[in-house]
């Protein structure tokens, strides 16, 4: 049921508004954000042709709700340490990662706690920890709690 509240107050500002432009690349500012995997496939980077593991992210919280974030993890000798990383923040231990493609699916659903961080041109998303249980606050969640209290 929706009060009966006067906006009319706020029509003439309303009015004289326009619209905020977004673009989809910097709609997500910089923060730290809860997130789950929505897709994960193994693909080429189009500047090497190395393999990479590319990560689709749908937020959350604490802002942002349902909006999308990308991380493109490439594998080289020097990156598999991050890469091992990665997955085993999401409960995934291979022991090859050629068995990667096979477990794909296991990544699926689960749920993080990310940064996003943007220096220059360049935008990274880090995994800071898995979301194992919903039902207790994360330390994440504490400290977002003023964001996440309807006003």
């Amino acid at each position: 049921m929706t009060k009966n509240i006067d906006l009319s107050q706020f029509d003439e500002e309303f009015q004289s508004e326009t619209p905020a432009e977004r673009s989809g690349k910097d709609s997500v500012p910089d923060g730290k954000y809860q997130v789950v995997v929505e897709k994960v496939e193994i693909t080429e980077a189009h500047t090497t042709g190395n393999p990479m593991l590319k990560w689709t992210l749908r937020i959350l919280a604490p802002s942002h709700v349902n909006e999308l974030m990308w991380r493109n993890s490439v594998f080289t000798p020097n990156t598999l340490k991050f890469v091992k990383t990665d997955l085993h923040i999401c409960g995934l231990d291979l022991e090859k990662l050629s068995d990667l493609p096979k477990s794909l699916s296991k990544l699926l659903d689960v749920k993080l706690e990310v940064t996003k961080k943007t220096k220059g041109d360049n935008t990274n998303i880090y995994f800071n920890s898995r979301i194992v249980n919903d039902r207790t606050p994360s330390k994440f969640r504490q400290e977002a709690g003023d964001a996440l209290v309807p006003f």
